[in-house]
């Protein structure tokens, strides 16, 4: 009888047991998870130094302003978000700036769909270099991105928004600029993307101490002259437009053989310094966005290559456009690729083109586009060695 008792204590004891962990099991199967603490509002310091309070990650409607502002938000952001594009940004739309067209815009490419739907936050492009309040506020944004660099203007812009208005910068060495990495990092912290900005950057670094450490022991000696012409400034130029202190040069170790100029940046030189610097150039990489330019004037003149040396040798190298509308970053990198397989080929012969593109536009934008951009009327199919006789008639 002591033993019966025993038993139906020890069975009454497991179904409270059991009863009680069914009931615990039932709970958290039915509980909501927990509700994102909304984050609290920190004070940030864009990059033209304004001061801006902001409540990270709290941000649900987005606009973009200014040239590059859309395409660096679009490398980290949520496109998503986003509540109204500029005009140029949206190809759909038979009014609207059409100057780069025939130029590939990665971010465009990767995002059209979404541009497409969009209500119109401005005009943009390089004729319309000013903040459209009105139509900004018609979209009803709680935060604007923008790429104006004037702090007043700024200032007041987000005075008569209501909202923040954010300033990026990218700095004259583009991709390779601390501003650059600083703008990235502070849309993470915005946006809630910490995680993606950081393997961007710390991905251009990697790519960036690959190509310097492919050529740095070359000897000054053996490093051949390379001519950079048809650098886009505010417009597709011609064979005049170079810089002396060409950032991918820099990295790849490529000896430029533009080195007096009186300024850094961008610039034009004259004919005669062009023909004087012909028999140092054993390189010539053209931007494609140029070429449109440089046909006619070379059928006009076709002696206005004889003194290049590079021209005679038949070392003459298309780049694809990185300017346009401010600058394609990823582009400008895999630009840099480019520049030191050609200088260098027996050091980057493992290098396939094609593939390198595919892989930055995936880390930037993550989407492969080499297809795409080469595709378009101004890339010319794409990274190549030029066939001057036909290909300048």
């Amino acid at each position: 009888m002591r033993v019966k008792k025993l038993l139906a204590l020890f069975l009454a004891i497991m179904m409270i047991a059991s009863l009680c962990a069914c009931g615990d099991s039932s709970q958290n199967a039915s509980s909501p998870e927990p509700t994102p603490v909304e984050s609290a509002e920190i004070t940030l310091t864009d990059m033209i130094g304004r001061e801006v309070t902001i409540t990270p990650v709290s941000y649900k409607r987005v606009v973009c302003i200014g040239a590059g502002a859309l395409r660096m938000y679009s490398y980290i952001g949520d496109v998503d978000l986003l509540c109204g594009v500029e005009d140029i940004d949206n190809t759909t739309l038979a009014d609207r700036p059409k100057m780069f067209d025939s130029v590939a815009r990665p971010y465009v490419i990767a995002f059209g769909d979404v541009f497409s739907t969009l209500p119109s936050c401005g005009v943009g492009g390089p004729n319309a270099q000013a903040a459209e309040a009105e139509k900004i506020l018609s979209c009803n944004p709680d935060i604007v991105i923008s790429e104006y660099e004037d702090v007043e203007k700024e200032d007041a812009l987000q005075e008569q928004l209501g909202v923040p208005v954010i300033t990026l910068k990218a700095g004259p060495n583009g991709v390779f600029d601390d501003a650059f990495k600083e703008t990235m990092t502070m849309l993470g912290t915005i946006f809630g993307k910490e995680e993606k900005a950081d393997a961007l950057v710390s991905f251009v670094e990697s790519e960036k101490a690959e190509i310097s450490e492919r050529t740095a022991d070359v000897a000054d000696a053996d490093k051949p002259g390379v001519y950079i012409c048809g650098l886009g400034n505010w417009g597709t130029t011609n064979h005049l437009m170079t810089a002396q202190n060409y950032i991918s040069f820099k990295i790849a170790n490529v000896r430029n053989v533009v080195t007096d100029l009186d300024k850094d940046g961008i610039q034009s030189i004259e004919k005669e310094k062009f023909v004087a610097l012909g028999k140092d150039m054993d390189v010539i990489i053209m931007d494609a966005a140029a070429v449109k330019n440089i046909i006619p004037l070379y059928q006009e003149d076709k002696t206005m290559f004889d003194s290049c040396k590079a021209w005679q040798d038949d070392k003459v190298y298309l780049q694809m456009p990185y300017n346009v509308y401010y600058t394609n970053y990823e582009i400008a990198l895999i630009n840099t690729w480019f520049i030191a397989k050609t200088a260098y080929p027996d050091r980057f012969e493992d290098i396939d083109m094609t593939e390198k593109t595919n892989e930055i536009t995936k880390k930037f934008l993550g989407k492969e586009l080499a297809k795409d951009i080469f595709a378009y009327p101004s890339s010319f199919g794409g990274y190549q060695k030029i066939d001057t006789a036909t290909f300048f008639g």
